[in-house]
């Protein structure tokens, strides 16, 4: 048996030796036992080779720095580890969605389905704005894809909303909402007089929908100045009708459509005007016997319920845009549509692209339907202070709190006025600072009693 002892290798035949090189002194029988034995024990140590390092590579499960804090102390046998693979990290990154839907339809107890929401949507990271009444339902709101749509799912198991129609566009970065806002609502859209005793739930009595594709259909053939209705030997007229707002149009509309003297749907009168010769009104004078007349908004839920106004009023023949512009550009791409879509969040501004990208190629109605997309989305808007184009199709806010305008502008004007849309705001009392790039308020009664951020 060999033993190294002061960097001195010695060879020794038994344990008797082993024991008398250590130079033990006598002591009593008890102690010279158990002193033997911790000799022995030593000495098996000193002779048991190195162990070896583990072949095993093996990932960490990744925890939070937080978890790592240990009061003990480092092992002395290090292992060799396998880096991160890129796929794990991807998976850690959440993709957000955006998820917009609505559905008009007799609802029983509203109030006892929003709590029933509610309780759905405990634990889950669901940020937006979601309305309900005896008409039905209306929400917009973002989330981790698996939430957002776990959400719509657990919906469609409501025999009331079986057959609703889902959209979903990506967020730009992360939620798209600050908050999320699920309560009863006794108007589901934003209407002067409110909505409540209109009849929303008759589908007799809301405008006819149309596919994007016969919606596309319509377009072309109003460009080729064809007769509409076949057979009809009176050729009939089309009218296009944009039932938004006039900031929603300046970045982004269908071919042939006016910009709306609106900029509040709210107020919107179209139709209604008891004046012999109203400019503003794109419907004063029409036919309403031998005119086509095509409503499109957003998502579809403002041309349904203002279609119901205009059945009252004597408009026979009106047809909606099923699923709105952002169900027709998913579907068709950019064909008749020039620019960007304005959306209610904070992303402002979507190119048609944005809505492709969710879109399924080779579906029915999707856009490789062999149809070549006829017409560009590229779009210039115009500065709503100097008139000259503007490329970048993103509004802002007025930095006067009082005015608030959501407004195109130039880069020069933008400097110029510092954030305002005119030099009277530009002179008013309560002035925010001017935000740089893509940056937005927050909701401007935040800063109605906050003088520590109004500018003198």
């Amino acid at each position: 048996m060999w033993i190294r002892r002061n960097g001195i290798e010695k060879k020794i035949g038994s344990s008797k030796k082993l024991v008398s090189l250590c130079s033990v002194q006598p002591v009593p029988m008890a102690a010279a036992v158990h002193h033997h034995l911790h000799l022995h024990l030593h000495f098996h140590l000193l002779l048991r080779p190195p162990p070896r390092q583990p072949s095993v590579f093996f990932t960490p499960r990744p925890v939070p720095p937080t978890r790592l804090r240990s009061s003990l102390q480092p092992p002395t046998c290090h292992l060799a580890v396998a880096p991160f693979e890129e796929a794990d990290q991807r998976e850690d990154k959440e993709e957000f969605v955006v998820v917009t839907f609505y559905k008009l339809v007799p609802v029983e107890d509203p109030r006892a389905d929003v709590a029933a929401h509610l309780h759905f949507l405990q634990g889950r990271d669901i940020h937006g704005r979601i309305y309900m009444n005896e008409q039905g339902i209306n929400a917009q709101y973002s989330g981790p894809r698996k939430d957002a749509t776990a959400y719509a799912d657990w919906l469609r198991k409501d025999h009331h909303f079986s057959d609703i129609l889902v959209q979903i566009s990506p967020a730009l970065n992360g939620h798209a909402f600050p908050r999320l806002r699920l309560r009863y609502k006794q108007s589901l859209v934003q209407l002067e007089g409110g909505s409540c005793h209109l009849p929303l739930v008759e589908p007799s009595m809301r405008a006819s929908p149309l596919t994007p594709s016969e919606w596309r259909e319509k377009l072309e053939a109003r460009k080729r100045g064809e007769t509409e209705a076949a057979g009809d030997t009176c050729e009939r007229k089309l009218l296009l009708l944009d039932v938004r707002n006039d900031y929603e149009w300046d970045i982004g509309h269908f071919e042939g459509a006016k910009r709306p003297n609106v900029d509040c749907f709210r107020s919107t009168s179209f139709g209604l005007s008891e004046q012999e010769i109203d400019p503003t009104d794109p419907l004063h004078g029409v036919d309403k016997e031998n005119t086509d007349i095509l409503m499109y908004c957003t998502g579809g839920i403002r041309c349904d319920v203002y279609s119901t106004i205009l059945r009252d009023k004597g408009f026979g023949n009106l047809y909606t845009l099923k699923g709105g512009v952002s169900n027709y550009l998913k579907s068709e791409g950019c064909a008749e549509w020039v620019g960007n879509l304005f959306v209610f969040d904070d992303r402002l501004s979507l190119p048609p692209a944005k809505f492709a990208e969710e879109g399924d190629a080779g579906e029915e109605g999707g856009i490789d339907n062999g149809k070549p997309p006829s017409s560009s989305s590229q779009w210039l808007g115009r500065c709503y202070v100097c008139g000259s184009a503007v490329e970048e199709l993103r509004h802002r806010n007025c930095a006067s709190i009082d005015c608030n305008r959501l407004y195109l502008c130039c880069g020069w004007c933008l400097e110029e006025l510092r954030g305002c849309c005119c030099s009277e705001c530009q002179s008013a009392p309560r002035l925010r600072p001017l935000l740089p790039g893509h940056q937005r308020y927050d909701k401007w009664h935040l800063y109605r009693d906050d003088t520590s951020t109004i500018s003198s």
